[in-house]
């Protein structure tokens, strides 16, 4: 039995399928999560911090002391002191008219006087008020991800969250005869970046089944994973239009052109294929776009280099080129057609328009990078 679904003859361009997902889109609500919690999520706004350390601390351990006290002290000279400085250790507050800390060697504590054996300056061992975290500082800017440290700063500030974006991702799973990698893939790749994420899989491939699973109410993005070929068995789209809205099915994109894009109510839903390589191009191009949106990240950042060698790509469908660098130039593993072991060794990755014939040997391109 041939399947329902049907490609169309013309396939939607991708800039117009991102277009349609991204419109009306806003960044989710701001949530305060635990500093663990929050590693590796989209920071959102947060007040500015106040100066670390809030005083001058010492840096070291030794002997307090004021530095202009100690003008010709040395190990031939030393200088006797009236009053036993004060021991401080590396962290504590320093006594209000010290302004150095010397280590043990440099005093003589054995006799009846206190003898200093060298001089010291302003601060030397000190910490200043403010030298760790300047007043006004923010922990993670927002639209940034909250890395280690990051943490750091929050941790040293005193603070027990931070305040960031992580949109909920649904990831359901169509049953294939195959082995099931795909799906672990997107949502493994959702949680990196940034994403609350859900697993669910639907109990068989016919429409129903899966349209039972495709439960928008909880979630900012559903992401499904196989069924949106053209096969006898697929049905991946026919369910999604039973339950909200087929934007368009079928992407001028190589790989990945069986995807599909909709809505169930105001959540943006999107069809990625079953293979690896068709799922991962479409989840390069359209999910992860939306989830930046959703999260509020800034702009992804790229590396542009010259092409060692000509991309040569046919007019009319969109084409992922993965690449690697290779003595300050971008070399390319694959144009269209993506291997694993290309994805596995890639370290950026980009698209020829469909507008486009290609690019030139030499000519500067701008790759996003794999590898944070």
């Amino acid at each position: 039995m041939a399947s329902s679904q049907r490609l169309p003859a013309s396939l939607t361009p991708l800039d117009v399928a991102l277009a349609a997902l991204l419109r009306e889109l806003a960044p989710v609500a701001p949530t305060e999560l635990p500093l663990t919690e929050a590693l590796g999520c989209i920071a959102a706004e947060m007040p500015p911090l106040r100066p670390h350390p809030p005083h001058d601390i010492a840096a070291a351990d030794g002997w307090a002391l004021r530095a202009n006290d100690l003008v010709g002290a040395s190990s031939y000279s030393p200088l006797p002191l009236a009053i036993s400085p004060l021991w401080v250790e590396a962290g504590e507050p320093m006594p209000e008219t010290c302004d150095c800390v010397l280590d043990s060697d440099s005093v003589d504590s054995s006799g009846p006087l206190v003898q200093v054996l060298a001089e010291a300056i302003p601060g030397q061992g000190v910490r200043r008020a403010g030298a760790d975290i300047s007043g006004g500082t923010a922990v993670v800017e927002a639209g940034r991800r909250v890395l280690p440290r990051d943490l750091l700063m929050a941790r040293v500030a005193g603070l027990q969250s931070l305040s960031v974006r992580r949109p909920r991702v649904l990831v359901v799973d169509v049953p294939s005869a195959g082995e099931a990698v795909t799906a672990p893939l997107i949502a493994e790749s959702a949680r990196k970046a940034g994403g609350d994420v859900t697993t669910a899989q639907a109990t068989a491939r016919d429409a129903d089944s899966i349209a039972k699973a495709l439960d928008a109410g909880g979630c900012d993005l559903l992401l499904t994973i196989g069924g949106s070929g053209v096969g006898r068995s697929d049905a991946t789209v026919t369910a999604l239009a039973q339950r909200g809205e087929v934007i368009a099915h079928g992407i001028a994109l190589q790989p990945g052109r069986t995807a599909a894009i909709g809505r169930i109510d105001t959540t943006p839903v999107i069809a990625l294929p079953g293979a690896p390589d068709h799922a991962f191009a479409a989840w390069w191009t359209l999910a992860l776009p939306v989830l930046d949106r959703l999260s509020g990240r800034r702009p992804r950042k790229t590396l542009k280099l010259p092409l060692q060698r000509k991309i040569a790509s046919g007019v009319g469908i969109a084409e992922i080129v993965l690449l690697r660098r290779k003595q300050g130039a971008w070399v390319t593993l694959a144009v269209g057609d993506l291997s694993l072991d290309a994805i596995a060794r890639a370290e950026a990755w980009l698209v020829v328009p469909g507008g486009a014939e290609g690019f030139a040997a030499g000519a500067p391109v701008d790759g996003y990078m794999l590898r944070e």
